[in-house]
């Protein structure tokens, strides 16, 4: 069965701890089942070159600092999948490695979607000498692993300003809105050339991506898009005023 793409705006660490976006992410994991793997494509993992998570036993990676004890103590201990991460260097030529992990871009969204640590996740770096169309088109090269019962994941924020990120909550930016709504109806239209040149989408794009690290996994998700096919938003809100929590299932 053809697996679905899917696009996780991940947020804060502290989702990994449950919270307002977990619901959505459970019922997403349920509604899937159980495929033969995740390939995840996180803004957290950046490369010169692109690499693939290839140990049988990925190490729970805490890349952040500051969070209370609790997160910092927590494990995501899925398995990895040698066999997939040697598929998908095969597909993209990413460099299969053991230097690297789950990074909480991963497992602070997938320890609610499969909460049992039972689906083999595999990691794709960002290779930071691609541009966006290099990166789209590195994506399109993984095509075949989603009727391979995989399923092609990234995790990021469509919005992701942390500089005018408001503590005490609030209503979003128009700027933010505006680029959240562009980006979603580029995804409704089917409209990647819109996506991979994100900053003509709004006059003030680079305040929604001041770097793009954070956008470029939704176009690894974007990229296995077929005509017609269905696509489902999810979580769509932007949290104090600029970090977009905004998902999307594609299949």
């Amino acid at each position: 069965m053809r697996q679905p793409a899917v696009f996780f705006g991940h947020g804060s660490p502290m989702n990994a701890l449950g919270g307002p976006y977990a619901a959505a992410w459970r019922d997403l994991g349920e509604a899937i089942g159980k495929p033969a793997g995740v390939l995840m494509v996180s803004a957290h993992w950046e490369t010169d070159g692109a690499a693939v998570t290839a140990q049988a036993h990925p190490e729970t990676i805490h890349d952040f600092g500051g969070f209370p004890d609790a997160l910092h103590a927590m494990q995501y201990p899925a398995p990895g999948s040698p066999a997939l991460a040697a598929r998908v260097a095969d597909l993209t030529g990413a460099v299969p490695t053991e230097v690297w992990g789950l990074d909480h871009g991963t497992w602070s969204v997938l320890t609610h979607a499969w909460p049992e640590a039972d689906v083999p996740v595999v990691q794709l770096s960002l290779d930071q000498a691609l541009d966006a169309r290099g990166h789209y088109d590195l994506a399109r090269r993984l095509h075949p692993l989603r009727d391979e019962g995989i399923v092609i994941a990234g995790s990021g924020d469509f919005v992701h300003n942390l500089r005018t990120w408001k503590h005490d909550g609030g209503e979003p930016y128009d700027w933010a809105a505006t680029f959240n709504d562009r980006v979603k109806a580029a995804l409704r239209d089917g409209d990647h050339e819109a996506l991979i040149d994100w900053m003509d989408l709004t006059p003030d794009a680079r305040l929604s991506v001041p770097s793009d690290d954070h956008f470029l996994p939704l176009l690894y998700v974007a990229a296995q898009q077929t005509p017609g096919e269905a696509i489902r938003f999810f979580n769509d809100v932007i949290e104090g005023g600029s970090i977009s929590m905004t998902g999307v299932r594609i299949g």
